[in-house]
């Protein structure tokens, strides 16, 4: 059901995507008379076509939900007759055909903005930026971060969550800024500026765990080492544990938190762990010995059981932020030009080996953050739509050869030189660029497969 679930959400978004890009085409083509013969979302076999409206254009949902085209009235394509000359795109001026060109990209910067949009009306939910316990040997721990601090400002950005503060300062952290000033505020009201030196962060390094990296632990509510349920017939179950139990130590070792419980659990698989527990105000010995699983590439212990959860904690460190419709404009279009800016950056990074290919992505990995992106609700959904649409804007607009941006700069040459470029350069370059794409689709379907398999 989950991976039916993701599939969905996956072809959701694409459909989506590809639907805003064609459209752009189709519809400034259509504005500057040009003839749309076909406009399809998907390549190879048609489940679904119809021809509309006084051209007979061919809309066409196809099998492979990898892209989509729209196919205008070109000569270099096949015969147009003399009457419908005017309408074919290889006889507009080159302004036009630059325009129409340069609509599909712009129609995704223009969905992401929306998306985005839609996700500041709504609301944001987040966690409140509470600090936890600074990973030790990190920036934050060298800039004397204090556990129940929270965040208000990065330089002169206001913080509200986590997210918030993840987004800013991956941006410092990609130009390894060395002198970050964050704004916190203790809980005893008092504020204080830190200084966060991120010049040792190295670019490569930002994949996942931003925060981490940096050195920021979100605060934990304290757990208690109490027992809510016990998995039938797991190692728990079969030593004896039940709910209501608290555990106070394990091999003699003294427990204060489920979090001091956890890892004594998992860094014991197949090990006989003799548990003291408090039960009915007695304490009791139990013998358990927890199951050996694999996670993540290494074997770990699980017994089986849940802690008891002080909900109403957890619930009070949670922050929906939401913005007035006019605000929301602004925040929409800074985001996109933020997103853009970030994608850029990186790839210039990866161009120049800066940051490593393993952080591009393929089918596989995008159509997991769709699936996940979907399952957290619609606000998460739309920021997903929205980094993917800015990405396939900037992507499009690479000057590589048979993308958008290929063909905007063969149309930069023509205005130039006063002529269009000649066609034996046109087909070196489409093979260079079949070629580049080609080496950029087997990385990332490489990485899709070594995420799969090494976690």
């Amino acid at each position: 059901m989950s991976i039916l679930f993701t599939l969905i959400a996956f072809v959701v978004a694409l459909g989506i995507l590809i639907t805003f890009h064609e459209f752009g085409h189709y519809l400034v083509a259509r504005w500057n008379g040009v003839k749309v013969l076909r406009f399809s979302v998907g390549f190879g076999q048609p489940i679904f076509r119809r021809r509309i409206g006084k051209d007979q254009t061919e809309w066409v949902v196809a099998a492979i939900p990898l892209g989509g085209y729209v196919k205008m009235l070109d000569e270099n394509e096949g015969r147009v007759s003399e009457k419908e000359l005017p309408r074919a795109f290889n006889r507009q001026p080159v302004g036009r055909r630059f325009a129409i060109v340069a609509a599909g990209p712009l129609a995704n910067f223009l969905l992401a903005i929306v998306m985005y949009w839609l996700m500041f009306v709504l609301g944001v939910e987040g966690v409140k930026p509470v600090i936890g316990l600074a990973v030790p040997d990190t920036p934050v721990a060298q800039a004397k971060f204090e556990k129940g601090e929270t965040i208000v400002r990065i330089q002169n950005e206001t913080v509200e969550s986590w997210q918030d503060a993840r987004w800013t300062l991956l941006r410092y952290a990609v130009n390894q800024s060395s002198d970050v000033a964050v704004e916190t505020i203790n809980q005893r009201g008092e504020i204080n500026w830190r200084q966060l030196d991120l010049s040792g962060i190295h670019p490569d390094e930002l994949e996942g765990d931003v925060l981490g990296k940096i050195g920021f632990n979100a605060y934990q509510p304290e757990i208690k080492p109490v027992v809510a349920e016990v998995t039938p017939g797991g190692a728990g179950a079969r030593g004896g544990l039940a709910a209501g139990d608290e555990i106070l130590a394990v091999n003699d070792k003294t427990v204060n938190s489920w979090m001091e419980f956890v890892p004594e659990i998992q860094s014991n698989p197949g090990r006989i762990l003799i548990l003291e527990i408090l039960r009915h105000g007695q304490i009791i010995e139990l013998s358990v010995t927890p199951q050996a699983e694999i996670e993540h590439g290494r074997t770990i212990g699980r017994i089986g059981i849940t802690p008891v959860i002080d909900q109403s904690a957890f619930d009070a460190l949670r922050v929906v932020v939401t913005y007035p419709a006019d605000e929301a404009i602004r925040k929409a279009l800074e985001k996109t030009w933020e997103t853009t800016a970030l994608t850029l950056r990186m790839l210039y990074k990866m161009i120049f080996g800066d940051v490593s290919w393993k952080n591009v992505s393929g089918p596989i990995s995008i159509a997991d953050y769709a699936g996940q992106s979907a399952q957290m609700g619609l606000v998460s959904y739309l920021a997903f739509l929205a980094l993917i649409s800015v990405s396939l804007a900037v992507l499009n607009l690479l000057p590589i050869p048979v993308l958008d941006g290929g063909h905007l700069m063969y149309y930069t040459i023509e205005i130039v030189k006063g002529s269009p470029v000649s066609e034996k350069v046109m087909i070196i370059g489409q093979r260079v660029g079949l070629a580049m794409l080609f080496t950029l689709m087997t990385f990332a379907i490489y990485n899709d497969i070594s995420r799969l398999t090494t976690g």
